[in-house]
């Protein structure tokens, strides 16, 4: 009976691999001193070059045959093992091929070099010199190269992709040939549901990559009705042909300079897997139907689109249709001023002749660089428009494709200033996005028959989809429009290759009280008086320098004393206005100053402003150029950035990884300006969003049409405290005497035989739970209680000695708490689980849980949106009372608590009472409302006991009355029904 181990999963791939063209090897014939099988690299050597065979001393073991080796080890060991199959390598005057390419169609000479090829796969390599016993499950080999390995797990019998992941990490030394860097292109974690890959090992912190193929728009891989979930890796990614591709346009050791040190570092590029498969749909699609097209592609915030757009422009450059290079030029827009150098420097890597990118600046550059055979022309926003007038008007007989790359948008309002003069009056908005701008560019255009459009977004607005998303039919007829492809940010999260932005997500209320200091009552626009006072207080220097002692606060202990990043993390301030920018840049030097912190602060905005009468940039307050921020930003002491319209969007820096925004924020702008936090760094765990502008509901409303439907969890309820506290108390793990003694033990200092046995007899009764659901409910409350408490205590206005107690024993408790026996069960729910699904351990007050349906935009609307709306003319004096009545002009004992009444529990009792459901299911808001405030009534009289200040402000102050009366019909009509 065959035995559904590792070994059979092993079996089943090589076998699939061999039906799919490779060759299975013979573990004897790998070298391990050369990382190479030996056998195979002469093979080919002798079958495509064999007048190398005798020169190079392959035939037997001789000095001349280890000198060739160690040259051949020593280029591998500097370029890379792509670098060498793609260019081959000189030795003593010779030149020898390792690999032959993919042919092009039609060249049977290079179809039969092609066809020389030796794609092995080999079981068990004992790779180690030292360690001669220590094996490896499979090895991919060209030509007796290496290029990929694997560990396999499999989930039968209780072993998993992590488990492959912890193998190469403590196991697999990176100092042997085959598992350095650039020795192959990537090790692979497999097994028979999940696949993940890595391309330099550096032991615990090797970090690993998911390679999977998502389901339902999430992590994972679709059940697979012909074989194994992970197959299409071995049947598919790495068939031969599809491999030969990978080495020859996609994979790729890039070396970067930092400007500032001037150390040059190396670093591989291996496609993830929705990379890979959208630049290959793309092509194809090219492949069928030449130019004209227009497509979309929909992937999420720091999912690799810089990466995904070199490898399409390189490739498009080679694309064909019809038996005839498809477009004689490709044009990268971008809306950096200064390209992106990753960009550039991956697509010139590629072409491997720099000669062959330009960029175009000014009308004209499009034509001369097309005369000059450029093949790829790069050029910014602000140059667009003068691209298609030069490919609309006298260039209509070549073809272009236009990638337009919206993954890094303006870190400034200069790129609006210059479109909007270049579109002749078109005002811009302040906060025109990217795409917004080239939208309008095109708009003002038709798009060109004899251009392709391949435009990239992670937040494709209305009017994005309509211009370039894929057409599809409705059932009513009309047509919907939907991105070609899609990576989302749901699968980014899952996958871990993001962070999830809005799991620690924290708005701050501000409550102000107003007076009026004139006598005359004078006549003002309502909402826009209100808005004006609420600047007004926002901008008070006693608000910014409360706020900012919040967020320095807050940075100090939350981010820096708990090590966030592993002691390298930033933050952003982001601001409503230079102003504003300025003022906070110099509160938070102050703030950082008295409490002799070694860190500073750097400011970024644009132009030059006065500030007490003096004229300031963001230069002069930093004392370094505007261009070194992003590298300064990263370079201690520098820890806070405060930014005014830029570095908002298009900025991607993995160490930031706390925002406090003052500054509204809605749609797109909020999303890209949040995803700021989102990018992955292997210490990064949480992030933490602390807004004093916005509420949940505006950025769930923002986030909603990108993250699929969202649904928001309230604010942490401290009741829930006293919840789990009964709860935990229930199990009888421990009793108060015990909390008491080691509290007190441990605050006094006491040594660890002192503590240990109070803890190991709670972890004794633990153990003796008899129902190992029971061992998980405890773990999972003690859990949620330390995360609950440690972020109640930093907000809320009172204290409690029994939860601080606890918190102290509950803390040095639960790491000491054994998992229950069954381990996979176990891990996956005693790592996850908390009360409120937060992924953070620090400051989670509420975080957004997705629903598996698609976000959808209303169409652009075909009648005209935009009025004058009528002045709602009030008395100063109804300005101000109306501002406190809602902004805190009532002196709440416990304001979070009321607020908790007003906007949960009363609500939610109204919405229940039959009457009003009636009322509202008769279509009748008339009688609906009458309902409604006679239920009110009642829910407030039974709210006596449980908070006799509300209820006292319900009776006897009528404004309160009216206006709670109105915001719960508000709140409730038609939602009850």
């Amino acid at each position: 009976m065959q035995r559904l181990n590792e070994e059979s999963l092993e079996t089943l791939i090589v076998t699939q691999m061999r039906e799919g063209g490779w060759i299975e090897g013979v573990p004897n014939d790998y070298v391990a001193s050369y990382a190479l099988d030996l056998r195979h690299f002469a093979a080919f050597i002798e079958s495509t070059q064999p007048d190398l065979v005798e020169p190079l001393g392959l035939a037997t073991e001789t000095p001349t045959r280890h000198k060739f080796l160690a040259r051949l080890q020593g280029e591998i060991t500097r370029r890379g093992i792509v670098h060498v199959l793609r260019n081959g390598i000189d030795h003593h005057g010779r030149h020898i091929d390792l690999y032959y390419p993919t042919p092009a169609a039609g060249n049977s000479k290079a179809r039969g070099h092609f066809a020389a090829n030796r794609f092995v796969v080999t079981r068990q390599v004992h790779h180690s010199v030292s360690s001669t016993g220590d094996a490896v499950d499979l090895v991919a080999i060209v030509n007796g190269l290496p290029v990929f390995t694997f560990e396999l797990k499999n989930n039968f019998t209780n072993q998993t992709v992590e488990d492959a992941v912890q193998q190469y990490q403590r196991d697999r030394d990176p100092r042997e040939p085959l598992f350095a860097f650039g020795r192959t292109i990537a090790h692979f974690a497999l097994d028979d549901q999940r696949a993940r890959f890595c391309t330099e090992l550096k032991g615990a912190s090797s970090w690993f990559l998911p390679f999977d193929q998502g389901f339902r728009d999430g992590a994972g891989n679709p059940p697979n009705p012909d074989g194994v979930m992970t197959d299409y890796l071995w049947r598919q990614v790495l068939s031969p042909p599809s491999l030969a591709g990978i080495i020859e346009n996609y994979a790729q050791i890039v070396v970067e300079k930092n400007p500032k040190t001037g150390k040059k570092v190396s670093r591989a590029i291996f496609p993830r897997y929705h990379q890979l498969d959208v630049v290959r749909q793309l092509l194809a699609d090219v492949e069928a139907n030449g130019a004209g097209r227009r497509y979309l592609v929909q992937h999420s915030a720091g999912s690799g689109k810089s990466n995904s757009i070199a490898w399409l422009a390189h490739q498009l450059t080679e694309s064909t249709y019809a038996g005839r290079i498809a477009f004689d030029s490709i044009i990268v827009v971008t809306d950096r001023i200064i390209l992106d150098n990753q960009l550039t420097q991956t697509i010139k890597s590629f072409l491997q002749v720099g000669s062959t990118v330009v960029h175009a600046d000014r009308s004209g550059d499009l034509r001369q660089a097309i005369n000059a055979g450029k093949k790829i022309i790069i050029t910014t926003v602000q140059k667009f428009p003068y691209i298609l007038d030069d490919i609309g008007a006298d260039l209509r007989d070549r073809t272009f494709a236009i990638v337009i790359d919206e993954a890094h948008s303006s870190q400034g309002s200069k790129t609006s200033a210059a479109v909007s003069h270049v579109l002749a009056g078109v005002e811009a908005d302040e906060e025109d996005t990217f795409e917004d701008q080239i939208n309008r560019i095109i708009e003002g255009k038709k798009l060109l028959t004899n251009a392709s459009y391949f435009a990239f977004t992670a937040t494709p607005k209305n009017k994005t989809l309509e211009m370039f998303g894929e057409p599809a039919p409705n059932a009513d007829g009309s047509t919907s429009f939907r991105p070609f492809h899609s990576y989302t940010m749901k699968q980014a999260i899952q996958e871990g290759f993001i962070i999830d932005v809005l799991s620690n997500y924290t708005p701050v209320g501000s409550y102000y009280k107003l007076m009026k200091t004139v006598e005359d009552d004078p006549e003002f626009d309502a909402k826009r008086a209100s808005k004006k006072l609420r600047a007004y207080v926002e901008g008070n220097e006693h608000a910014i320098a409360q706020k900012t002692e919040i967020m320095v606060e807050h940075f100090l202990a939350q981010v820096v004393a708990k090590r966030k990043i592993g002691g390298r993390a930033r933050a952003m301030v982001v601001t409503s206005s230079i102003p504003r920018c300025i003022e906070y840049f110099h509160a938070i030097r102050k703030a950082l100053a008295a409490r002799k912190s070694p860190y500073q602060v750097i400011v970024a905005f644009s132009g030059e402003h006065e500030y007490k009468g003096m004229k300031v940039t963001e230069a002069i307050l930093n004392g370094f150029p505007s261009k070194a921020i992003a590298e300064q930003v990263k370079t201690d002491p520098n820890r806070i950035l405060v930014v005014a319209n830029k570095f908002q969007t298009g900025y991607d820096e993995p160490l930031l990884h706390t925002m406090y925004v003052d500054k509204p924020l809605s749609g797109v702008l909020a999303v890209q300006t949040l995803s700021r936090l989102n990018r992955a760094h292997p210490a990064k765990h949480d992030t933490f969003v602390l807004d004093f502008a916005n509420d949940a509901d505006e950025i769930q409303r923002a986030f909603d049409p990108y993250y699929r439907t969202t649904v928001l969890a309230g604010e942490t309820d401290a009741n829930k405290l006293h919840d789990l506290a009964n709860d935990l108390d229930a199990f009888g793990i421990y009793n108060p005497e015990q909390v008491d003694d080691f509290v007190g033990r441990y605050l006094a200092g006491e040594p660890r035989d002192r503590l240990d046995p109070l803890l190991d007899a709670s972890v004794a009764e633990y153990i003796e739970l008899s129902d190992e659901d029971d061992q998980v409910t405890f773990k999972g409350n003690a859990k949620a209680f330390l995360r609950t408490y440690n972020f109640l205590s930093t907000v809320l206005p009172y204290g409690s000695s029994e939860w601080e107690k606890r918190s102290i024993f509950l803390d040095h408790l639960v790491p000491k708490l054994p998992a229950p026996k069954e381990e996979d069960l176990s891990t996956g729910i005693l790592e996850n689980i908390d009360l409120e699904s937060y992924r953070a351990e620090k400051l989670n007050a509420m975080k957004i849980v997705l629903d598996d349906e698609d976000g959808t935009l209303d169409p652009v609307p075909a009648a005209g949106g935009a009025y004058r709306a009528d002045p709602e003319l009030e008395r100063l004096s109804a300005i101000v009372r109306s501002f406190n009545d809602h902004f805190g002009n009532i002196e709440w004992n416990d304001a979070d608590r009321v607020e908790r009444f007003i906007t949960e529990e009363i609500p939610r009792l109204v919405s229940e009472d039959e009457a009003y459901k009636n009322a509202q299911a008769n279509d009748d808001p008339v009688n609906a409302r009458v309902e409604s405030d006679r239920a009110l009534s009642q829910v407030m009289l039974r709210l006596i006991s449980d908070d006799t200040q509300l209820f006292k402000e319900f009776q006897d102050n009528s404004s309160f009355k009216q206006w709670l009366a109105g915001a719960v019909f508000d709140a409730t009509y038609r939602k009850s029904a």
